[in-house]
């Protein structure tokens, strides 16, 4: 937006003026940015959500050309996070199984790293999350539609609503349809109109496969063979228009219940595990829900999903529409915002997307449990998280003013802590040790994730952000028993090192920068820094609750290493510090730009640190493998030092895994074509960098360059530590 440079001066102020003084329009920044699609695009799919419950749809508005999604681009999934599936475990395979021995400062420990074994395999797979069922257009002969058959495609999905609607034309026929989920629920909600369907000739198709080709780990597409391993029973509910469908396989049993207004169509089955919605005669409106709920799973207690909630009768798509409405409304007004508008350089309105879209893809994919990486979208790492990506994908969430998120996923961590006990003394340590790929119960995956470290204080860290959000005594004794035991285990996996009587980090351990080997791995810079901040932080929370400082903690961090400076910068560790001699070292993730970026850098010589970002940026080796969440990180890291331009520049390169498509997801290699990973560092970098941090600059926006090219408008964001 420019203004008129005829206008005189003085009135040109006053205009300026009048308009920044008012409140951001966010419907208007929404609109903007809400994705529109005019052709079939199979890397494009959009989504509707709740953030427990994700629909994923093409431009039909269901799940109508799924082979050619799976085939080419983002396959179309419906997916919860209270549905997993596990395989039978007739062997009775444990972690002691997938085991091996490592030694270090003279002691001899098992970690599950074993993951090639029989035992290993089983672990890493099991549980899954499970694909919960397609839903999709066909013809008068079962046929599904082609995509060539199709014209005129419009399609919309509208932010501020939460909705999908999409218009196309089939065999000269026009199809209009809504598509939305219920924000309580988890429930889809569609209304089709069409003359097309009044003689039968366009149907709805609802199957469901066995589950996930778990010969894929990232991005698997279904597996439609043995029907005879699952079961998919067809049932009439006590009214009309109603029927549901109870789904097993092993030990998880789910329900599938329609609700077809004015009973306008039946249910019917075609085949095993095919059944379609055949509309009545004379019928061109077709309305119905379709919701899931879990009867049995082996998730345990660790789902940690807010309870389903919402009309316990059916409700018609008019009245979840208005729901739903209401619902996004009050999320978009409730945060914060940021917009461009006014901005001079030309990249300001690709920024300002990426922000809206991230913040309504991160709102559908996470609460309660945290999400894989690929979130609901598709499926990745057989549904698991790792525990590292935790505050990329939750902490801004914090800082854009909705801390009822971060709560969520606290809960879940407080829900599997008496695993993450068990870990701990597993491993001769105290307290609570965090593993990193999870699924529901909080029961460590075996591979070399198992030797990761820089996931442990992330509890301290979200449990600080509420604190700060929330400075209470309600807060603090919330979520005290995750801070105190966190810190505790991360007190005890400190090692006493002989002769000089340091405290130190590893071996074994495997850095954040994933290219070392970990049985030599000592002392990185970043983790360094994490293990300075999240103790002292921990101390604090001690002193808050009225307890006295913890010496033990104290004797330790006085005994922390400095991290370790080659040439005038900081290098990734102490044992193998080769980061500017070894170009094979300069790939992956620079993680030591964290130690003052993500976190505020106690222990950290600002000139060093300004010093290893400029070698960074000059020297990293970025074409050959760097990951959608670093491009913010370093972002941090350059606000921080000052760097304004650099952090701009960083944050939207033009590079392999920092694109982000139509629909706001950042592919990453072939196999991953969602990342939430990236989607939400990039929302903490712009809150940073538009909303300050402890020592920012004074004036506004002081992580965006001061020269007059761009103008930034935020309400509502939390400053960074």
């Amino acid at each position: 937006m420019k203004f008129p440079s005829l206008l005189p001066p003085l009135l040109l102020g006053l205009a300026t003026l009048s308009l920044w003084a008012a409140p951001i329009d966010r419907p208007a920044l929404l609109a903007r940015h809400s994705p529109v699609l005019r052709a079939v695009s199979a890397n494009a799919p959009l989504s509707v959500g709740n953030g427990g419950f994700v629909f994923n749809v093409d431009v039909t508005g269901l799940q109508t050309f799924q082979d050619l999604h799976t085939r080419e681009g983002m396959p179309l999934e419906t997916l919860g996070r209270r549905y997993w599936h596990s395989a039978p475990n007739p062997e009775g395979f444990t972690l002691a199984d997938a085991s091996a021995p490592f030694v270090a400062h003279g002691r001899e420990q098992s970690y599950p790293t074993r993951e090639k074994t029989p035992a290993g395999q089983w672990l890493r797979m099991n549980p899954h999350q499970f694909p919960l069922g397609q839903v999709g257009f066909v013809d008068a002969s079962g046929v599904p539609l082609a995509p060539a058959d199709l014209g005129a495609v419009e399609q919309r999905l509208d932010l501020w609503r939460g909705e999908i609607s999409s218009r196309f034309t089939w065999r000269g026929r026009e199809v209009r349809v809504l598509s939305l989920v219920d924000p309580g629920r988890d429930r889809v909600a569609v209304e089709v109109r069409s003359d097309a369907l009044a003689d039968g000739s366009l149907r709805v198709a609802v199957a469901f496969p066995r589950g996930h080709d778990m010969r894929v780990k990232n991005t698997p597409p279904h597996d439609w063979d043995g029907e005879d391993t699952h079961r998919s029973v067809l049932r009439k509910a006590g009214h009309p228009g109603g029927w549901e469908i109870l789904r097993q396989r092993d030990d998880l049993e789910y329900r599938v219940s329609f609700e077809v207004e004015e009973a306008a169509a039946e249910l019917a089955a075609v085949r095993a595990h095919r059944f379609e919605l055949r509309p009545s005669k004379g019928a061109e409106r077709l309305a119905f829900t379709v919701e899931f709920s879990v009867l049995s799973s082996p998730s345990g207690p660790g789902v940690a999903m807010p309870p389903q909630a919402g009309p316990a009768k059916p409700a018609t798509v008019a009245e979840l529409r208005a729901l739903n409405s209401a619902h996004w409304a009050k999320y978009w007004q409730a945060g914060a915002a940021v917009e461009f508008l006014g901005s001079r350089d030309p990249r300001a309105a690709e920024l300002e997307r990426r922000v809206v879209l991230s913040q309504y893809l991160c709102a559908i994919q996470i609460a309660g449990m945290p999400p894989q990486e690929t979130g609901l979208t598709c499926n990745s790492w057989y549904g698991k998280h790792h525990t590292e990506m935790v505050w990329w994908h939750v902490a801004h969430f914090n800082l854009w003013g909705r801390p009822g998120v971060v709560d969520e996923t606290l809960a879940w961590f407080e829900s599997v802590l008496p695993r993450a006990r068990q870990t701990a003394a597993e491993r001769g340590l105290r307290g609570a040790r965090w593993s990193k790929m999870v699924g529901p119960d909080g029961r460590e995956s075996p591979g070399g994730t198992a030797l990761i470290w820089w996931n442990q204080p992330h509890p301290i860290h979200l449990a600080e952000l509420q604190w700060l959000a929330r400075p209470t005594r309600a807060t603090l004794e919330r979520w005290s028993t995750l801070v105190l035991e966190t810190a505790e285990c991360m007190a005890s996996m400190l090692q006493r090192e002989e002769g000089t009587g340091r405290w130190v980090l590893g071996p074994p351990m495997w850095i954040a920068q994933e290219l070392y080997d970990q049985k030599r791995s000592m002392n990185p810079t970043y983790e360094l820094t994490q293990w300075r901040w999240a103790l002292g932080v921990a101390q604090q929370w001690r002193e808050r609750l009225g307890l006295p400082r913890d010496k033990g903690w104290d004797e330790r961090l006085a005994g922390l290493p400095a991290p370790t400076v080659r040439e005038g910068k900081y290098v990734s560790m102490e044992s193998i510090p080769d980061t500017w001699e070894n170009a094979g070292a300069r790939h992956d993730h620079p993680s030591f730009l964290m130690a003052q970026g993500m976190l505020p850098g106690p222990g950290i010589d600002r000139d060093t640190m300004h010093r290893t970002l400029l070698a960074t940026l000059g020297q990293w080796r970025w074409e050959v493998k760097i990951w959608g969440w670093d491009y913010p990180m370093i972002a941090m890291s350059a606000a921080r030092l000052g760097e304004r331009a650099a952090a701009v520049e960083v944050l939207l390169r033009d590079a392999p895994n920092n694109r982000y498509l139509a629909n706001g997801h950042c592919p990453q290699r072939r196999d991953l074509g969602v990342y939430l990973p990236a989607n939400g560092s990039l929302l903490a970098a712009v809150a940073m960098m538009a909303g300050g941090w402890d020592g920012a600059p004074a004036g506004a926006a002081p992580g965006f360059p001061a020269d007059g090219s761009w103008t930034v408008r935020a309400e509502g964001l939390s400053p960074l530590p």
